[in-house]
């Protein structure tokens, strides 16, 4: 994280207005009308400010339905500040999220405690990165066996991503164990990937993704969406999403802006 950025994300937690909008957006989506009622002694016009300083900070992801526009914390930047000051006191077990890696493996996720229900999750996250499109859509593509750490198939296995519709993002095994974590549905060159994959859930489950690239200056916004419909777990929404913090605001980050490689799951 540049040092510009950080001044940016320490501005938009220095009022405890923004704070408290921060803690209800960690409750889920909420509309610009919904949080405006939940200040009553504050302007709409003040709301709308402290709204514009969280956007700022890339600490809220904005997307619009209809006439409605939708806020979605985006705790990403908080993440970035957690690995550069924090993470290196902690011990490996300790640092490790409770992710996708998890779900995958099958960690710690007891399916006779939580049962599965009905349900649907949509994740949003920001990243910015400083590097061009071009780069970044590589490293999503080309390079995504490069720094995508969590694996299926066990130690040595290769990951490739084919850059066309229908195109296997797939994982294979030095043992001859495949897995597929996703199908291309659609792509535009440095612009944009959607995907259709479970990502470790099983079942009935409907689950797509995409990866959105916005030019911004010298650097790339990039955009996650993930939206899972279907018999699910209460937990996988929790998982993904932070799954989704350290492949993308820390791995790939890492990755395209120093070259580093993480050590790559087993």
């Amino acid at each position: 994280m540049q040092n510009e950025q950080l001044t940016a994300v320490f501005k938009a937690l220095s009022h405890p207005t923004r704070m408290s909008i921060l803690d209800l957006l960690k409750e889920g989506p909420k509309t610009t009308g919904e949080l405006d009622l939940s200040f009553p002694e504050v302007s709409r016009y003040a709301v709308m400010k402290h709204l514009n300083t969280l956007e700022e900070a890339n600490l809220l992801v904005i997307r619009r339905e209809g006439r409605s526009r939708l806020n979605y914390l985006n705790a990403v930047p908080l993440q970035q500040v957690y690995e550069r000051w924090v993470s290196k006191y902690e011990s490996s077990i300790a640092g490790s999220l409770t992710s996708i890696k998890q779900l995958v493996e099958g960690s710690n996720v007891d399916m006779t405690e939580h049962g599965l229900q009905h349900d649907s999750f949509q994740l949003e996250q920001e990243v910015e990165i400083q590097a061009s499109p071009d780069k970044v859509f590589h490293s999503l593509t080309t390079d995504i066996g490069q720094w995508w750490a969590y694996r299926l198939c066990g130690e040595g296995s290769k990951l490739t991503l084919s850059p066309q519709p229908g195109g296997y993002f797939l994982e294979e095994g030095v043992n001859g164990a495949n897995a597929l974590w996703g199908t291309v549905m659609y792509i535009k060159d440095n612009e944009e990937i959607r995907l259709n994959g479970l990502l470790g859930m099983t079942g009935a489950v409907n689950s797509a993704y995409s990866f959105k690239l916005e030019p911004k200056g010298e650097a790339t916004l990039l955009k996650l969406s993930h939206h899972a419909v279907g018999l699910l777990d209460p937990e996988w929404g929790r998982m993904h999403d932070e799954g989704w913090k350290e492949l993308l605001g820390t791995f790939l980050k890492e990755y395209v802006e120093n070259g580093k490689r993480p050590e790559i799951g087993k």
